[in-house]
């Protein structure tokens, strides 16, 4: 097996692993849950691959113990895990569920026992399915439920949690979810979908406030980001390129550290976002985040689009090594986003943690164990590439691992498999893979590098 041989990162450096609500929990119907959207997307034919769904899932609900003593065993600081809105309010406003605040009582109570750090977030794209009957995030009145909600939530838990997350990856659930209608809730609007990154936003700047009135030490915000490429040479394909930057990265960020959106005129939008924004909106959503989480998975290339509509197109490029979705495999992309971020932003920039990164692979177990020496080499390379950044003078802080367990893959179904522990679909049965063991013994050699001698007297 590949050990780890980087240089140590920077002591007090936070290691976890990720997963979502949705992906893992299953439970749907129990102790008082409410339909979140990607119920109600899975159930529509030929929306998931195969038919499936998330009603089971990975069955955290009542597997957590067993899943904790995982994290326990792997040797995590910290585990960034999602709260179900519809769990706790199960038409996403009005008084809290005890019954399934519960569950996250449990589950903090737990992972601080085995010494883990709890980090929630707040939404991973699973919004109730009776507020996206009232417009969802396309839906000004979102923003405000969801800062609810976030007092609810911090209220129960704020004492035994410091470290929160309020969106996870608002890009993709806004062009998944509203512009191409690839994920849940569905819907295929294109630009006209541009409201519900604003709504979203919105949502995080006063989740913020309501985090930190009821205690939070830490908020912070999720963002995909990706280095954009220009597929060819042409003054064109530059444009198109920095179009692209602009929608999928600017567009998030800057409203979070600049306090304003960039130019969006290329899209057909103005500064309100077709009259989303009010006065005072970008005050709520500029005001400081204690650091900013960044997920990574790949670059992306771009080129002049062939004809009208949007102002780029997505390129394919050869020469990479390929995971078992297809995505390339490209460390060094995670370098030049880290030290881009730097160069943008500079003293704008908080400190930064890798909230998700990882990859799938065609994983099988054989004789009660599962080689997947693919996943190694992809996680050491890009924590290689966070090194490199640190190097650099990027402050980033932390690296968590997507994922803990193999689970519910959005529109894929159970087909990619993330984890570092396999998980039958069927039994339930978890097996760590080899990169489990990998990454436990890199968490291990990074304390035993900053272990303080003991003094003889």
């Amino acid at each position: 097996m590949n050990r780890p041989h980087h240089p140590p990162l920077p002591d007090g450096f936070v290691w976890g692993v990720a997963t979502a609500a949705h992906q893992i929990e299953g439970a749907v119907d129990e102790d008082g849950r409410g339909p979140s959207v990607w119920d109600t997307f899975a159930a529509r034919p030929g929306t998931v691959r195969d038919g499936h769904t998330g009603a089971v899932a990975c069955d955290h609900y009542h597997r957590y113990a067993e899943d904790v003593s995982l994290l326990q065993a792997l040797g995590v600081d910290a585990y960034r895990f999602s709260i179900a809105w519809s769990r706790v309010q199960p038409s996403g406003s009005g008084p809290v569920n005890s019954r399934g605040l519960d569950f996250y009582d449990r589950l903090t109570d737990a992972l601080l026992a085995v010494g883990v750090t709890p980090v929630p977030t707040l939404f991973h794209w699973d919004l109730p399915q009776a507020l996206e009957d009232e417009g969802g995030w396309l839906h000004r009145d979102t923003a405000a439920r969801f800062a609810e909600y976030a007092a609810l939530v911090a209220d129960r838990l704020a004492d035994r949690t410091q470290r929160w997350i309020t969106l996870n990856e608002p890009f993709v659930h806004m062009a998944y979810g509203y512009a191409l209608g690839v994920h849940a809730p569905g819907r295929a609007l294109m630009l006209d979908a541009l409201p519900a990154a604003h709504h979203q936003l919105l949502g995080h700047g006063m989740a913020a406030t309501a985090l930190r009135d009821s205690g939070a030490a830490e908020v912070l915000l999720v963002n995909n980001c990706t280095p954009v490429r220009a597929a060819g040479p042409t003054a064109e394909d530059r444009a198109a390129a920095e179009a692209y930057d602009t929608l999928h990265n600017r567009l998030f960020n800057d409203p979070v550290l600049l306090g304003r959106y960039p130019d969006l005129s290329v899209f057909g939008a103005g500064e309100d976002l077709r009259g989303a924004v009010r006065d005072g909106d970008l005050d709520i959503i500029g005001a400081p985040v204690d650091a900013l989480g960044v997920n990574y998975y790949n670059p992306t290339w771009v080129a002049a689009p062939d004809g009208p509509g949007l102002p780029f197109a997505e390129a394919d490029v050869q020469g990479y090594e390929r995971t078992a979705f297809g995505w390339p495999v490209v460390p060094d992309g995670l370098t030049e986003l880290l030290i881009g971020l730097k160069d943008r932003y500079g003293a704008a920039l908080p400190p930064v943690f890798i909230t998700e990164n990882g990859c799938s692979q065609h994983d099988v177990v054989t004789d009660g164990k599962v080689a997947d020496p693919g996943r190694i080499a992809y996680l050491d390379g890009h924590v290689g590439a966070v090194t490199e950044a640190v190097q650099a003078g990027v402050d980033v802080r932390g690296y968590f691992a997507w994922t803990l367990i193999d689970n519910f893959e959005w529109a894929e179904g159970y087909h990619q498999r993330f984890g570092l522990v396999h998980v039958d679909h069927v039994s339930q049965v978890r097996t760590p893979k080899d990169s489990f063991a990998w990454y436990r013994d890199l968490i291990a050699a990074h304390r035993r590098a900053h272990a303080k001698p003991h003094s003889s007297i």
